[in-house]
């Protein structure tokens, strides 16, 4: 019953990584840059439900709304700002404003909350489930992440085949060039993708500051750094590799943390990663992209 619980809990937290991990393989598929900012929008997002709870007295539901539409105005901000000028630079370039930005969100931030770390209010009213006579307990943010995660995977996937903007950035993953050449606007395109994804980041802060109800302007770093190796182990491109590797890194870090040690957990994930992509360097769902020279 104990492993059953560590596996629960492993896939609710793998759950959130894979909405985070979503945001960065979306925006390195098509727009072939790494956000490292991107954990710092999840951040962002929960401080808006934050404020948005304690200090205008209204809804968590209202605050969730709300943090998604600033998170997904904000992500278009920023890509336009920070990384549109750089659309032609070297990748180098794109990598070190991504850690400027990460730098000054979580700076901004403790200026304007402080650097204490608050007590979040989690937005999840669901009871928890009891199963096996009370043997094992489920809570409501464990069933409200894991079955918010797959419905946003579902749609996200959908879209992406089904709808004429998600066949446009499917182009423009493709070949941007080509794809400027067929008459799709490759700068709108981008400009959505950093939109969708930081959408996705300000649920994946309602829902991860709801487990672990704790709220500080370095929030999204771990989080965001250990969502990026999800990217990577499911094969960063790949929105089913995004998420399955997402749910593993829960899980194995879980398991981790119950049966061998708290405190050795982030390394036992990150030598995972080190074994899966001497094994699979593109990841587990990854493909591997000939390039001419």
């Amino acid at each position: 019953m104990e492993f059953l619980s560590y596996l629960v809990s492993g896939i609710s937290l793998g759950s959130i990584y894979a909405l985070i991990a979503l945001g960065y393989t979306m925006v390195y598929g098509i727009a072939k840059m790494l956000n490292f900012a991107h954990g710092d929008v999840i951040m962002v997002g929960a401080f808006v439900i934050f404020t948005v709870s304690t200090t205008w007295g209204l809804s968590p539901v209202v605050g969730v709304l709300i943090s998604i539409v600033f998170c997904t105005l904000f992500g278009m901000l920023i890509e336009k700002v920070a990384y549109k000028p750089l659309r032609k630079a070297s990748s180098l370039a794109v990598l070190i404003t991504a850690i400027g930005v990460s730098y000054l969100l979580q700076n901004a931030a403790q200026l304007i909350f402080g650097s204490s770390t608050k007590s979040f209010t989690s937005v999840v009213n669901i009871p928890a489930l009891r199963l096996f006579d009370g043997a094992l307990v489920i809570s409501g943010e464990t069933i409200a992440t894991i079955i918010i995660s797959i419905i946003i995977m579902i749609a996200l996937t959908l879209f992406i085949n089904k709808t004429k903007p998600g066949r446009a950035m499917l182009a423009v993953a493709e070949d941007r060039g080509a794809a400027q050449l067929m008459g799709i606007n490759v700068n709108a395109t981008i400009s959505l993708t950093f939109a969708i994804g930081s959408g996705l980041a300000a649920v994946a802060g309602a829902l991860l500051c709801s487990a672990y109800p704790a709220l500080s302007p370095t929030t999204g770093a771990m989080p965001g750094i250990k969502a990026f190796t999800a990217a990577v182990f499911g094969g960063i491109g790949s929105i089913p590799g995004a998420m399955i590797g997402g749910i593993l890194l829960g899980v194995i870090e879980n398991l981790s943390k119950g049966y061998i040690s708290t405190q050795l957990s982030d390394a036992i994930v990150f030598a995972v990663l080190i074994i899966v992509l001497l094994v699979k360097p593109t990841g587990i769902l990854g493909k591997k992209i000939n390039e001419k020279v």
